[in-house]
């Protein structure tokens, strides 16, 4: 894609993100949106919350959003989410593979529900949403880009499962850049701590948590929209990276 300081023509690129009706998902909906781009707002079960982010869009730009719910733990959900996709607006550009699970499983109480779930929605799912996209990207020159996390590199206590899949996603983003290459870019973004967990947190150990890093404070989900921003608009020559949007955490831990 082209440098940030041309924006012109923008109208007609295409991003579909998935996991975005809340949270980081939908504000990067809502980053490329505002760059110009039209939106595939992927959700599975949270469909309010997606047709909302959809009209509010649609609003500001008239038919340059749309919804597509699916299950990609269903193995045909990847290629049906992207022909929808295709089917809306004739093309893709970008493709975000943001949907996760995460929930702790300790050792010796994980189970194979456990095993298909975490490692279907985190590593399974983007394989093959980005085999499913990849020659509509190759069409366009485009980019993929995983939502990774920095404990796949330092797992997380009682959550292994989690972490196995996530530093499967990093290899994988490594491995299709390999192989999608000089076509398309596939980059990696790998939070901190961006957004605490819905169903909350200990104070103490999100005190701790923000105390590893360099910064000292939390990061927002503007810091992630920037990020993918840099990679889509301003880093032509750059693939096979996986860039720590941490505030220092993975350093000083």
């Amino acid at each position: 894609m082209t440098s940030s300081t041309d924006t012109a023509g923008f109208g007609d690129r295409v991003v579909l993100v998935t996991g975005a009706a809340k949270r980081v998902g939908a504000a990067l909906i809502s980053g490329f949106h505002a760059r110009g781009l039209r939106v595939a707002i992927h959700c599975h079960r949270s469909i309010e919350a997606a047709r909302s982010l959809q009209l509010a869009l649609n609003a500001q730009r008239a038919d340059s959003a749309i919804v597509v719910s699916s299950d990609l733990t269903d193995l045909q959900a990847g290629p049906d989410t992207v022909a929808a996709t295709i089917k809306a607006f004739g093309r893709l550009d970008v493709l975000i593979n943001n949907a996760s699970t995460f929930y702790p499983t300790p050792f010796g109480s994980i189970t194979a529900q456990h095993w298909d779930d975490l490692m279907g929605t985190n590593l399974r799912a983007p394989l093959f949403m980005s085999q499913a996209a990849a020659p509509h990207l190759r069409a366009t020159r485009g980019m993929i880009l995983n939502m990774i996390d920095i404990h796949a590199q330092r797992p997380l206590p009682d959550h292994p499962l989690y972490s196995t899949a996530k530093a499967g996603l990093m290899m994988l983003t490594r491995a299709l850049a390999r192989e999608l290459g000089p076509d398309v870019r596939v980059n990696g973004i790998a939070p901190g701590p961006i957004l605490w967990p819905e169903g909350g947190i200990d104070a103490d150990v999100k005190e701790g948590i923000i105390a590893k890093t360099l910064l000292k404070r939390s990061g927002s989900p503007e810091d992630i929209v920037r990020t993918a921003l840099f990679f889509a608009f301003d880093a032509p020559y750059v693939t096979g990276q996986v860039l720590a949007v941490d505030g220092g955490r993975s350093v000083g831990w």
